[in-house]
Parts: C-alpha cells; sequence; structure tokens
C-alpha cells in the first residue's frame, strides 16, 4: 500500500472538464490527517503509518487512548488506520497529511463499506434467475434440493439467501478529477462505495506505476501558501 488518506463520502455531482464534456463525480472530503504513530522494522517489524482521522470529544476516549494521541499533540479521533509501505515514509509524527498528496488525473482505489440491504433471497443477493412458472413444475423461487442423496449435507459454499451488503468494498483504477486544497476535497470519477457521510480510504491505484517517497516539506509549503492566498 502507498499514499493514501481517510475522508468522507459527502455526495455526487457532476462538473465540466477542460474540453467542455460532463463528468460525474462523487465529492469526499478529506480532513487533514494526522499521523499518529510511525511503525519501524526495528520496533514493529514492518513499515507502517497510522493515521488519525475527525476530532471525537475527549470524554469519548481513555486514558491509554489520550496518552497515545498526546504523543503527536493532536485531539482524539475517531477513525485510525494504518498505511504500510515507503512511499510516505518521511512523514514524522505529529504531522499533517492533507489532500494535496494527489494530483489531478492520477488514479486511485477508493474503499468503503457499501450500503446495508438486509436479508435477501438468492436471486437479488446472487443474481440466479428463478425456475420454470408453467407445466406444473411448482418451482418458482424455491431454493429446490440441496444435497437430500449425497452428500447428505448441503455442500460448503453453496449460495443460499442471507445478509447483503454491508461489506468492505474496493473499487479501483478511479481518477482525481480535482484537488480543491482550500476546502479539503477529492472529486473523483465516478461513484464510491457507501453511503453519503460513510467512512471512505482512498490511495494511490495498486496498478499505477510506483513513484518515489514523498517529501513533506513541499506540501507544507504548499499549504501556508495556500493560507496566505485565502486570506
Amino acid at each position: 500500500m502507498a499514499k493514501g488518506i481517510l475522508g468522507t463520502k459527502v455526495g455526487m455531482t457532476q462538473i465540466f472538464d477542460e474540453d467542455g464534456m460532463l463528468v460525474p463525480v462523487t465529492v469526499v472530503s478529506c480532513e487533514p490527517n494526522v499521523v499518529l504513530q510511525k511503525k519501524t522494522i526495528d520496533n514493529d517489524g514492518y513499515e507502517a503509518l497510522q493515521l488519525g482521522f475527525k476530532d471525537k470529544r475527549v470524554s469519548l476516549a481513555n486514558k491509554p487512548e489520550l496518552g497515545h494521541f498526546a504523543k503527536s499533540n493532536s485531539n482524539p479521533k475517531r477513525y485510525i488506520k494504518e498505511i504500510a509501505g515507503k512511499e510516505m515514509s518521511n512523514f514524522e509524527v505529529g504531522q499533517e497529511i492533507r489532500v494535496n498528496i494527489f494530483e489531478d488525473g492520477e488514479v486511485v482505489d477508493v474503499t468503503g463499506t457499501s450500503k446495508g440491504k438486509g436479508y435477501q433471497g438468492v436471486i437479488k443477493r446472487h443474481n440466479q434467475s428463478r425456475g420454470p412458472m408453467t407445466h406444473g413444475s411448482r418451482y418458482h423461487r424455491g431454493p429446490g434440493s440441496m444435497g437430500s442423496i449425497d452428500p447428505n449435507h448441503v455442500r460448503k459454499g453453496k449460495n443460499l439467501p442471507g445478509h447483503m451488503g454491508a461489506e468492505t468494498v474496493t473499487i479501483q483504477n478511479l481518477q482525481v478529477v480535482k484537488v480543491d486544497l482550500e476546502r479539503n476535497l477529492l472529486l473523483v470519477k465516478g461513484n464510491v462505495p457507501g453511503p453519503k457521510r460513510g467512512l471512505v480510504f482512498v490511495k494511490r491505484g495498486v496498478k499505477a506505476s510506483a513513484i518515489e517517497p514523498l517529501d513533506p516539506n513541499q506540501y507544507i509549503q504548499k499549504n501556508d501558501s495556500s493560507d496566505e492566498s485565502v486570506e
């Protein structure tokens, strides 16, 4: 896994590109993520960054959590996620990661939790088809035989009715149409998993070409210049 950032899905809209073509996009709000912990091979056996996203009330955090957040001089965070790999190894504890780690036109993968659809049958859940409706078949939407002769039990992995949705889903090879640093927004072409206000994780596409480790100093300079222009 390479560079990435946590955010929330705002919803979908549409914009026009430079050629005047209408592009459907999903707006992802990515408040600055704080580096809570930096894991190394010497101490932990692997390299990773632990990111914190979205503040929560101090009363909702216990003492061990407060001590952990104090090491990065940050408020208690509601969501925590690790990013393994060397691409963001130059970031240190306490630094912020913003949307400008991505560029317009970059290919990303977006992971989220799909919408839950409750208990569903096999026709909707597994895209199966119903049985014949004529000639006295008496089999329309029923499951039919499930191993009554051999092997006298339901075979493992058989598609059956059950809970549908609410699963971790990743959509690959999505394009970042626009990076709005001033409002901490990413406009991603197409749709992303999950409902509105749902947590999503945007990371560099695993099928995209690898790049060199990021230099956090260039992003800090960009942030400072953007603040001056806003004022």
